[in-house]
């Protein structure tokens, strides 16, 4: 169980988590979420029961993870997390639910990648907060219904359709984590720098948000390699042409591309004359595994408008063939 569930507290300490805002107030941007959730939380606060469970879905980086240690903050309990494929047995999941105590959150990420005979393990401690445990072998067989405590379950996923329907339907809060626009990415590196203690220009921030493609993970993890050509030239204040300097090294263009991104895009207009053509045969044609460019690349691509994805396979469109300043063949 030790390798299965990580309780946060004793983690605390760490560069992530001092980045990681602590209560709604602190949190930036997801506003029709975070305002949905305060009423949501307070108003289970107000009869002293555990918030209903929580599945947040979207790309990766927008701050699930983080959403759960708030919610877990705000109810005043403790958050104790897991991972879908770390689960491999019945046993396991008996282990953790049976360790919580009343009003816990328990945050699965990546709940779309559990084991199905796990997952239906699942349905009753969400609904009757119990499982029922079968001992014994062959004649001697008898099941064990164990009581567990109440408690919220917070699942994650990037994949939201690969969620079964029953497991989907026992959520009673269910929500999508949106890309942040640059103003409140700008806001988010402003307070990265603040816990670095290393003064930013807001033009540099600016700079900065506008290549983060929307999310926060990405714009902490520029934030600390912008740090790092500062720091080596001797910079008190990261400025904007360092800031400039130092993406232009990273590979990262003025739209938040990157290189994967490039070799995607360039890749059906050379290759494939624009698309339509499938995942599989883009994906082969770059190196990458497919499932990393639907999950990770496509959502941002087809975000800013730059591919489109058709029944006969994915296409990029005019302002693809600008970015590149290439003239499309008719």
């Amino acid at each position: 169980m030790e390798r299965d569930i990580l309780d946060v507290e004793e983690h605390i300490d760490d560069d992530e988590s001092q980045l990681r805002p602590q209560s709604f107030d602190e949190y930036v941007g997801q506003s029709h979420l975070k305002d949905n959730l305060k009423v949501f939380v307070g108003a289970a606060k107000l009869r002293d029961e555990s918030l209903d469970h929580v599945l947040l879905y979207g790309p990766p980086g927008l701050g699930k993870t983080t959403m759960s240690m708030i919610i877990a903050n705000e109810m005043g309990t403790h958050l104790k997390m897991t991972t879908g494929p770390s689960i491999e047995k019945t046993g396991d999941l008996v282990a953790i639910l049976t360790s919580l105590d009343p009003g816990d959150v328990l945050f699965i990420d990546e709940i779309h990648r559990l084991n199905k005979v796990v997952e239906e393990i699942l349905y009753p401690a969400m609904e009757d907060f119990c499982v029922d445990v079968v001992i014994g072998k062959e004649a001697s067989t008898r099941s064990i219904r164990i009581d567990l405590p109440p408690f919220t379950l917070v699942g994650a996923t990037t994949r939201a359709g690969d969620l079964s329907a029953p497991l989907r339907d026992r959520f009673g809060i269910v929500s999508k984590l949106e890309y942040y626009n640059q103003e409140e990415l700008t806001k988010i590196i402003h307070r990265t720098s603040q816990v670095y203690h290393i003064p930013m220009e807001e033009s540099a921030k600016s700079e900065l948000a506008k290549r983060s493609r929307g999310t926060p993970r990405i714009a902490n993890r520029l934030f600390r390699r912008v740090r790092d050509f500062a720091q080596y030239n001797g910079d008190e204040t990261i400025t904007k042409e360092r800031t400039v300097e130092a993406l232009q090294r990273l590979k990262v263009d003025e739209l938040g591309l990157d290189d994967v991104d490039h070799k995607y895009l360039l890749g059906i207009i050379q290759r494939f004359q624009g698309g339509p053509v499938g995942l599989e045969a883009i994906a082969a044609s770059i190196g990458e595994e497919p499932m990393t460019l639907e999950d990770v690349y496509e959502p941002y691509l087809l975000q800013t408008g730059l591919i489109k994805r058709t029944p006969r396979g994915r296409v990029v469109t005019e302002m693809a063939y600008q970015h590149f300043h290439i003239i499309k063949e008719s």
